[in-house]
C-alpha cells in the first residue's frame, strides 16, 4: 500500500463515533478494514514482554472491539434501510450484504415452493445442497477417504486444501480435523 493511512484507537473511535451519530451509512476511507488488518497482523507479529505486552494485547483488543462495532452499526444501517444505498459501503461490506440478499431469496425460494406445492423443486434443493462439495483446508494429517460419492481422496498433510463431499467435509470439520474456507471468483 502506497498510501496507507495510520491507524490508532482515536483516529477509529473517531470513526465510530461518527458513525453511531448518524442515521445514514458514513463515507470512510475506502481501505479502513485493510488498514486496521495491516496494523494488527503488525502488531502481533512484534514480540514485547512484561507491561509492553499487556498493553499490546490491551490495544489488539480495544481495535477489535471497535472494528467489530463500527461494522455491525454499519451493516445494520444498511440492512433497515428503506433503499439501500451501497455508495458508502465498503467492498467488505458489500460482500457481507450480498449474502444477506442470497439468504433472503433462498428463504423465499423454499417458502413459495412448499406452499405452492412444488414438490419436485423441494427434492432437487434438497439433493443439490446434498450433493455440492465444500472447500476445506485440513488441520491435521489424515489418511486417505472414501467419499459419500465413491471416489477416494487423500490422504492430506496439515495445510493441505481440497473439495470434498458436504458429507464428508462437514465430518472432519466437525472432528477438527480440517475447516472450511471459500474461494471467491
Amino acid at each position: 500500500m502506497s498510501e496507507t493511512k495510520k491507524i490508532d484507537v482515536n483516529s477509529l473511535y473517531a470513526v465510530l463515533l461518527r458513525e453511531a451519530e448518524n442515521d445514514s451509512v458514513q463515507e470512510i476511507d475506502p481501505k479502513l478494514y485493510s488498514n486496521i488488518a495491516e496494523f494488527l497482523g503488525n502488531l502481533k507479529n512484534q514480540d514485547y514482554d512484561g507491561v509492553d505486552s499487556k498493553i499490546k494485547d490491551s490495544l489488539v483488543k480495544i481495535i477489535t472491539e471497535i472494528t467489530s462495532l463500527l461494522l455491525k452499526i454499519r451493516i445494520e444501517k444498511a440492512k433497515n434501510s428503506i433503499e439501500l444505498d451501497y455508495s458508502n459501503l465498503l467492498d467488505e461490506e458489500r460482500f457481507i450484504l450480498d449474502s444477506e440478499d442470497e439468504l433472503r431469496l433462498r428463504k423465499d425460494t423454499i417458502l413459495s415452493a412448499t406452499l405452492s406445492g412444488r414438490l419436485k423443486l423441494l427434492e432437487t434443493v434438497a439433493s443439490n445442497h446434498r450433493s455440492r462439495s465444500v472447500v476445506v483446508r485440513f488441520l491435521k494429517p489424515i489418511d486417505q477417504i472414501v467419499g459419500t460419492d465413491l471416489h477416494t481422496y487423500g490422504p492430506f498433510e496439515a495445510e493441505d486444501v481440497a473439495t470434498l463431499p458436504f458429507e464428508n467435509a462437514g465430518a472432519l470439520i466437525g472432528k477438527k480435523i480440517a475447516v472450511k474456507i471459500s474461494w471467491e471468483d
